[in-house]
């Protein structure tokens, strides 16, 4: 048979394939191919290695920190938010140079408690953080870096300029400039009110937070929307409610052990009736265990509660007296500021005159990451903290680790 003629037949009969069956044959409408999203909300720890509260008078400040070398990188969040929001950048920024990662619950925020969580005024909450790192610290404090987003790179500012830190090493504000701010809060109510007032779980409010843009990054939101909304039947927290669900966990977890190293013992020194007893008494356990575990690899399951639901930690149009008090003179204060300065900012646009002429003037280092949003450290983690890692090492303020090799900008 020659060539042409295999040709031919393969045309009649569909180029040697069945025909295709319709859309609506065979099991349905077509599923799109590709797994479901975990909004599953993740545990502090898997960022940073260890959490402790600060007590400053009447107020407790809630502190998560990780490294244990060289000068204090001090974090500051912006509003609403909480220390969380850092957890990527820091977990990532400890291990490019030597460095100790603080991140800091302001006041009304995450799990710190104030005698007043509604005054919020921008030299309250500069005096809380040079009041925190008095009491971290002692008179001696170590060389600090601080670094704020959005509402948190106000209140650095604030504290820097007041002289409230007197180590201070460097200053880094992350996309907030005073124009732009000012020019902004005339539609901020608008879009506090278009946000959800209530979650029905943890995983809901973390897919709302990614699907609407708040925080792109979905490892992020995992951790970092947990320090931003609270129960509504206990007022608590969900990074609290969180922490007790681990503790829960590992107290399960650990009784597992006991009770297998016991049977274990046991079985090994008893007589053959004795051992046929243990056995049923531990079938027994771990139908119990069982039944407090979820059917997937034995995981401990927290109990459901179908009426469970969230709101925001804060209420931030309640707040809205304070905001033009922490941006205004902004930029006259950060250019002020007598210190080694980055402006890191997601689009150019933002930049106001004052700080256009105080850039061309060599008076501060910016750096724009334009595929991120307002959130850009949780955005995009790992590019940020080269970006502070690299300022850091130009500036000799600390020193890079073998996984770190930094690239300067040629003159």
């Amino acid at each position: 048979m020659s060539f042409l003629q295999r040709q031919a037949i393969k045309q009649r009969i569909g180029g040697g394939l069945p025909p295709m069956p319709p859309p609506d044959v065979g099991g349905g409408k077509k599923k799109p191919i590709g797994r479901k999203r975990d909004y599953t909300p993740v545990y502090w720890d898997k960022y940073f290695e260890k959490m402790h509260d600060v007590k400053v008078g009447e107020n407790t400040f809630r502190v998560y920190e990780c490294g244990d070398e060289g000068p204090v990188i001090l974090f500051l969040h912006g509003g609403g938010f909480s220390a969380l929001s850092w957890s990527l950048v820091s977990n990532c920024l400890s291990k490019l140079v030597a460095c100790r990662c603080a991140a800091i619950d302001l006041r009304g925020h995450g799990d710190s408690v104030s005698s007043n969580d509604e005054t919020l005024s921008a030299d309250v909450m500069s005096d809380d953080v040079g009041d925190i790192v008095q009491q971290l610290y002692g008179d001696e404090p170590p060389p600090i870096i601080l670094i704020g987003h959005s509402m948190g790179g106000a209140i650095a500012v604030h504290t820097v300029y007041r002289g409230l830190i007197p180590s201070i090493s460097a200053l880094v504000v992350i996309d907030v400039v005073e124009g732009t701010a000012l020019e902004a809060l005339s539609s901020m109510q608008s879009f506090l009110r278009g946000r959800p007032k209530v979650f029905k779980s943890l995983e809901q409010a973390i897919e709302w937070c990614v699907r609407s843009g708040q925080i792109r990054n979905l490892d992020s939101a995992k951790v970092s929307m947990v320090g931003q909304v609270k129960r509504m039947d206990t007022n608590e927290t969900a990074s609290s409610e969180l922490e007790h669900q681990h503790e829960a966990e590992i107290s399960h977890n650990a009784q597992e052990v006991i009770t297998e190293e016991d049977e274990n013992a046991e079985s090994s020194s008893s007589a053959t009736n004795q051992i046929t007893e243990n056995t049923d008494s531990s079938n027994l356990t771990n139908k119990n265990a069982e039944e407090q575990s979820s059917s997937c690899d034995g995981e401990f399951k927290k109990p459901t509660t179908p009426d469970i639901q969230y709101t925001w930690r804060i209420d931030l149009s309640k707040t809205e007296k304070y905001w033009r008090g922490w941006f205004e003179q902004l930029s006259n204060k950060f250019l002020s500021c007598e210190c080694p300065k980055l402006l890191l900012l997601a689009g150019v646009d933002r930049l106001d005159k004052d700080l256009t002429i105080g850039q061309m003037q060599g008076k501060f280092q910016m750096q724009v990451l334009p595929k991120s949003g307002h959130a850009v450290h949780e955005d995009v983690p790992d590019q940020v903290a080269e970006v502070l890692a690299t300022f850091l090492v130009r500036n000799k303020i600390t020193v890079a680790t073998e996984h770190f090799q930094p690239t300067f900008p040629a003159c």
